[in-house]
């Protein structure tokens, strides 16, 4: 399948991305990036992806009828059966209700499959990248948000419209603070790399952490101060470790899985927080789910969406 190939769209809230992938999943082009939010969205995000599409094609010198159908990885809640966005992207004007499928084909009349960004990406994985060859898996990644993918038997679990793999929305505090999404104690309120910075911001400036400037926290500064030894630091990483691991022990239980993802830009942090993660979920686990289970970090990183968006398109 190497002489066929595929054009991949990965539709993020800042910008999109484009690559062509052959039929064996690998990328035979330079990956492009285009802004989506340069007014705000006032010009609808599908429009930029259309025009993008054209611009692209044409520096890659191919026509559209050189290829052989269009795959795309999209945030929001995506309905894969149909390719539109039904949810979840509530905070991107002229976003929900977009019918990404039907424009694409109508713009360039190529077959174009559509899901969610996290399936994507953890198709992606299971496809070329750290769960290669593996046939159940489960995929979280961990940044803004808490999103994530669940593969059973080599397939995308998609549900009935393909909104299935919302894991950030699992309560992991039923007496907790209140989510984005209305509800309560999410672990993507309390396992995010947001929900980590937040917490760790607001004990600077209560003066439980000293020494440490508010303005200047972020993710890295946090591990950089729990490599340096700081206690007070390490105690609010280890709490937010736990959220994660206890979500990840509900899946594990839940799907059986032999392989556990870790993604995002945290999971740059072997020794720090992947290997933490590993050791609390396979303590954690029945022993009979901890047998055969491996938990490792994601290995695309950004190239991940429009691999899985094309493995979906193919699978379709």
């Amino acid at each position: 399948m190497t002489d066929r190939t595929y054009l991949g769209i990965d539709i993020g809230g800042t910008a999109v991305k484009f690559g062509l992938v052959n039929g064996e999943g690998v990328i035979v082009s330079e990956i492009s990036e285009y802004p989506v939010k340069f007014d705000n969205y006032e010009t609808p995000i599908i429009e930029t992806v259309v025009k993008s599409a054209k611009e692209f094609m044409s520096k890659n010198n191919k026509a559209f009828f050189d290829i052989n159908g269009i795959g795309v990885s999209a945030t929001g809640g995506i309905n894969s059966k149909l390719g539109i966005v039904e949810g979840s992207a509530g905070h991107i004007k002229n976003w929900e209700g977009t019918n990404i499928k039907k424009r694409l084909e109508a713009e360039f009349g190529m077959n174009t499959a559509v899901l969610n960004d996290a399936n994507a990406a953890a198709l992606g994985e299971m496809w070329k990248g750290a769960a290669k060859g593996r046939e159940n898996v489960v995929v979280m990644t961990i940044g803004t948000g808490v999103g994530g993918g669940i593969i059973v038997d080599s397939k995308i679990l998609l549900g009935k419209k393909g909104f299935a793999g919302e894991i950030g929305h699992i309560p992991v505090n039923v007496d907790g603070e209140e989510c984005s999404c209305g509800n309560t104690g999410c672990i993507e309120h309390y396992g995010s790399t947001s929900a980590l910075v937040r917490n760790v911001k607001n004990a600077v400036i209560s003066g439980e952490i000293t020494g440490i400037n508010v303005d200047e926290t972020d993710g890295r500064l946090i591990f950089k101060e729990v490599a340096a030894g700081n206690k007070t630091v390490i105690k609010y990483v280890d709490e937010w470790i736990n959220y994660i691991s206890a979500a990840l022990i509900g899946l594990v239980h839940t799907f059986n899985p032999e392989m556990v993802i870790l993604g995002g830009g945290v999971s740059k942090q072997k020794e720090l927080f992947v290997d933490k993660v590993r050791d609390k979920v396979l303590h954690g686990v029945m022993h009979n789910f901890a047998q055969g289970l491996s938990i490792e970090a994601a290995e695309l990183g950004n190239n991940a969406g429009i691999i899985g968006a094309v493995k979906f398109l193919i699978d379709a």
